[in-house]
């Protein structure tokens, strides 16, 4: 288990809906530009928490994993767009990189499943999320800020989320 920063937060769900109910409050925290890196084995609980985070940010798209497609795009009536990849059938960084980054970011939000398969290719500054499975209805959640803007988005979700 890593060691914690002050910016960091350790959290247990204890079930899929309130999973969801974090994803929702994070995701309407999200603006275009902004990117969160996923790890988890399978079961984890990442897409559940993706499909929250999906509504949260304003979507009404049905939420999916996309280990076949490797990015679903997810809408808002504005025009922005939720990226969601999988690297998981990823052989490599530059496989991620061909699927343009870049231009990901600078039309949405781009949510990685698997981001430890491709880390080295995203952006430095960003929101890492490790999820474990604990038990049938239990997932602990690990939410790990790097830069100034995910340690402000993470000081206004622990708000969101638990008050205070």
């Amino acid at each position: 288990m890593p060691i914690l920063s002050d910016n960091s937060l350790d959290f247990t769900s204890r079930s899929a809906d309130q999973t969801r109910r974090l994803g929702m409050r994070l995701g309407s925290l999200l603006r275009v530009g902004d990117i969160i890196a996923l790890t988890g084995d399978l079961g984890s609980g990442k897409t559940t928490f993706i499909q929250g985070v999906a509504r949260g940010w304003g979507s009404t798209d049905s939420v999916s994993s996309p280990t076949f497609v490797l990015v679903n795009q997810y809408r808002r009536p504005d025009g922005t767009q939720l990226h969601h990849m999988d690297a998981y059938r990823m052989q490599s960084g530059s496989e991620a990189e061909d699927l343009d980054i870049d231009s990901m970011l600078e039309s949405g939000t781009l949510l990685v499943d698997w981001a430890e398969r491709i880390s080295g290719v995203l952006p430095h500054e960003r929101l890492t999320l490790e999820l474990t499975w604990v038990g049938d209805e239990q997932r602990n959640m690990i939410f790990i800020p790097i830069g100034k803007r995910y340690q402000e988005m993470m000081s206004e979700f622990r708000h969101l989320a638990f008050g205070g």
